[in-house]
C-alpha cells in the first residue's frame, strides 16, 4: 500500500466506521418503535446503508485492498436482512463489517507511520 492508498483507506475507513456504528445503534433503537415508526426508521436506515455500500465500493476501487471486498460482502448481507424483514439480524453483519473496516484503518495508519507521514513535532 502506497501513501496515496493509505490516505484514502484511512479517510474512507473512518467515515464508514462512524456510519456503521450509527446504523447499528439505529437498528437497535428501532426495535422499541411502534410499527409505523419502525417502518420509517427502516427506510432511513436502508438509505444510509445504501450510501455506505457505495462508499465501500468506491474505497475498494481507490485503495485496492481485498479487505474492502469482505466489508462489501457483510454490508450486502446486512441489506438482505433488512429487506427480508429481519433488521435485527443485520447488526451481526454490520459488526463484522465494522471489524474489517477497523483492520483497514489500523493497516493504513501503520503504513502512514512507517513511511514517515507523521513526525514528532516537539
Amino acid at each position: 500500500m502506497d501513501i496515496y492508498e493509505a490516505i484514502i483507506a484511512f479517510s474512507q475507513s473512518e467515515k464508514i466506521k462512524s456510519a456503521l456504528i450509527w446504523i447499528s445503534h439505529s437498528l437497535e433503537q428501532s426495535g422499541s418503535f411502534s410499527a409505523a415508526e419502525k417502518q420509517g426508521a427502516e427506510k432511513i436506515i436502508r438509505t444510509m446503508l445504501g450510501m455506505i455500500a457505495h462508499e465501500t465500493h468506491l474505497s475498494r476501487r481507490l485503495a485496492r485492498s481485498e479487505t474492502w471486498k469482505e466489508v462489501a460482502k457483510h454490508i450486502d448481507q446486512a441489506m438482505v436482512m433488512i429487506y427480508s424483514g429481519v433488521p435485527q439480524e443485520a447488526i451481526f453483519h454490520l459488526t463484522r463489517a465494522l471489524a474489517q473496516v477497523t483492520s483497514i484503518s489500523h493497516e493504513s495508519l501503520s503504513v502512514l507511520k512507517e513511511k514517515g507521514f507523521f513526525e514528532n513535532e516537539e
